[in-house]
């Protein structure tokens, strides 16, 4: 694959006392001078010279003492010291990860959470248009800590190359001053005298403190993944025989957050055999999120947010505004006409179009307000005595809530694969689940039709007669109701719970009101409460009352988490088995030909959730 990279805009000018500022530097610093800041940057006095290896640029042999002296070749020094720890967090930006306008967005966003943290810092800048960001500590940090943090950082910029973290033996980086493998030196950004300045008055464990709590949604995305990762390592491989091959690749979907027109809309980077220009590959990334249900404010809000690399597929910021609006319109021709098999709205076991029960919106919209009184009065206390069982029930229910109220029908032929995405839950778990809501829901929910072939069950949704009275007295509650918002995949039903005690209460909640009305112990209800005030998705008044923090975007925060990998991969996984179960369906009825929506395109097909809850229709269709 050969990778291309488009401009968007020149190199950030210069960094000033640990800052990325539009500013130029006063003047260049020598290199011999900027040298003399290695020993107070590396981890242990030493380095590594640099050397062509088979078309390679490497870093062999055994480290050399650091000395006063300019090192002729190219020079990184080791990032470790003898036991592991580190005495800098080196940050690595580098140009082969990302196109340029992405490694200068990249430096002055970690500039900025840096500076907010407290903690001060060293600038440079590579003649190839990398950038360094060096960050002294106090304390010398164990190397596994500090690994993780540079990892947190590099799912917030993802031209951030870790691997001077990874490797406690060979781990280095070029330091000011060192020459370049391909010429030019290392250039320091910082004026020199702020630059002795910040590497002998270094970061406290305060400062510390607070860059992990800013970085806590990343720090808990690591822990899991290396989790998931060691949970693997210990089944070790495993083959189903009765599926053989094919369960293997149901059970490690390819895809996702990892597919190329995802990696090209953050990086700006792309395969020229594919794409022979940036403008093939802007339409193609322009064509997946139209088929996604992206809308051009969304696209254009997320420019500067989860897509610098689609900004930086354009020559300049005039560019972007001349061609935007003309590319978006032909991306949602494409979509809606199928060119290039693009569209995502797939339903997993059955088209997602309602059949429709015959009610009228406004009936449907007055059926599901009125349910939710009956919901959160009757069946709540009922399903809070069924333990976990009952949480998962409650959900259930909001999401066929939620369904109702997105389709607008009383008569719902969703598939199990699709409420186990809108819940984050298995799809397994699902089908178990639907039975019992019916039989435990007093007639609210009736199965009406069984799933055949290719349909889902076909489920009505209707206000029994012994509830209608108590819906009817009771006042309709402000708000939405959701199933699971992606959030709280990764947070738990729990908080789900508490955070809709506080969103839809009357009054702000204390601690004793939300367990007293999301029906769960006082315990898990303090620990969950306590995580997302972390998280700042809530904050307590003087009074010890609840509120939420509107200024804290949920979809933002779920993004971070990973929720957006974890609901592209259960997407991915669904296709797979979708497409497994209509290639046996083909095999016992050869009449039933394979249409052009059961093939799977790994590339353009997966799903990237728009940035905000109002897109939950979107979900829906998707999933």
């Amino acid at each position: 694959m050969v990778a291309h990279a488009a401009v968007l805009s020149p190199p950030l000018p210069a960094a000033r006392d640990g800052r990325v500022v539009p500013a130029v530097p006063s003047g260049p610093v020598p290199p011999r001078d900027a040298w003399a800041l290695a020993p107070l940057i590396a981890g242990q006095p030493a380095f590594r010279a640099g050397r062509w290896i088979r078309g390679k640029f490497q870093y062999p042999g055994s480290p050399v003492p650091i000395s006063a002296a300019l090192p002729r070749t190219p020079a990184a020094v080791l990032v470790h010291g003898a036991d592991g720890s580190v005495a800098t967090l080196c940050l690595d930006l580098d140009t082969s990860k990302a196109a340029q306008s992405v490694v200068d967005g990249d430096a002055e966003r970690l500039g900025a959470l840096l500076t907010g943290c407290g903690l001060r810092y060293v600038h440079d800048v590579s003649p190839s248009g990398g950038r360094h960001l060096y960050v002294p500590l106090e304390e010398r940090l164990p190397g596994p800590q500090a690994r993780e943090l540079v990892d947190a950082l590099a799912r917030l910029a993802p031209s951030l190359d870790p691997s001077p973290h990874q490797n406690p033996s060979t781990g280095c980086i070029r330091v000011p001053g060192t020459l370049h493998k391909r010429g030019g030196h290392q250039e320091l950004v910082t004026p020199l005298s702020a630059a002795y300045d910040i590497l002998r008055r270094r970061n406290g464990t305060a400062q510390l403190a607070a860059l992990r709590r800013a970085l806590a949604p990343e720090l808990r995305r690591g822990r899991e993944q290396a989790g998931r990762r060691a949970a693997l390592g210990n089944q070790g491989p495993r083959k189903d025989a009765a599926c053989g091959d094919q369960a293997e690749a149901a059970a490690a979907p390819r895809g996702g957050w990892q597919s190329p027109l995802r990696a090209t809309a953050v990086t700006g980077l792309y395969d020229t055999a594919r794409y022979p220009s940036a403008s093939e590959a802007r339409m193609a990334v322009l064509t997946h999120l139209a088929a996604c249900g992206w809308t051009l404010e969304q696209v254009r809000s997320e420019l500067t947010g989860q897509f610098p690399g689609l900004a930086a597929l354009y020559q300049s910021p005039r560019q972007l505004e001349k061609l935007l609006d003309r590319e978006w319109t032909k991306a949602l021709q494409r979509t809606t006409d199928g060119v290039g098999r693009t569209s995502t709205r797939k339903s997993d076991t059955s088209p997602t179009q309602p059949t429709g029960g015959g009610a009228s919106a406004a009936s449907v919209h007055q059926l599901v307000n009125d349910l939710e009184n009956v919901l959160y009065s009757v069946l709540d206390d009922r399903f809070a005595a069924l333990g976990r069982e009952g949480l998962s029930l409650r959900f259930l229910l909001r999401a066929l809530l939620g369904y109702m109220r997105a389709m607008e029908t009383d008569v719902l032929d969703v598939g199990c694969r699709t409420f186990a995405t809108a819940l984050g839950k298995h799809h397994g778990t699902i089908a178990r689940l639907l039975p019992r809501l019916a039989a435990l829901s007093d007639g609210i929910v009736t199965r009406i039709a069984q799933a055949r072939h290719k349909h889902a069950d076909v489920y009505l949704i209707a206000l029994p007669e012994q509830h209608q009275e108590l819906a009817r007295q009771l006042t309709w509650r402000k708000g939405k109701i959701f199933g699971i918002r992606p959030v709280f995949r990764k947070l738990g039903d729990a908080a789900a719970l508490a955070y809709e005690a506080i969103e839809r209460a009357k009054d702000s909640p204390t601690t004793a009101d939300i367990v007293r009305h999301a029906r769960i112990s006082r315990t898990t209800a303090e620990n969950v409460l306590a995580e997302m005030a972390g998280y700042g998705m809530i904050h307590r008044d003087t009074g010890q009352r609840w509120h939420i923090t509107h200024t804290t975007s949920l979809p933002r925060l779920a993004r971070r988490l990973g929720v957006d990998q974890d609901v592209a991969a259960q997407i991915t996984l669904h296709r797979l088995q979708r497409a497994a179960w209509h290639a046996y369906l083909d095999r016992h009825n050869p009449a039933d030909n394979p249409t052009e929506t059961d093939i799977h395109d790994p590339e353009r097909d997966e799903y990237w959730m728009p940035p905000d809850d109002t897109s939950i229709p979107a979900l829906w269709n998707a999933a």
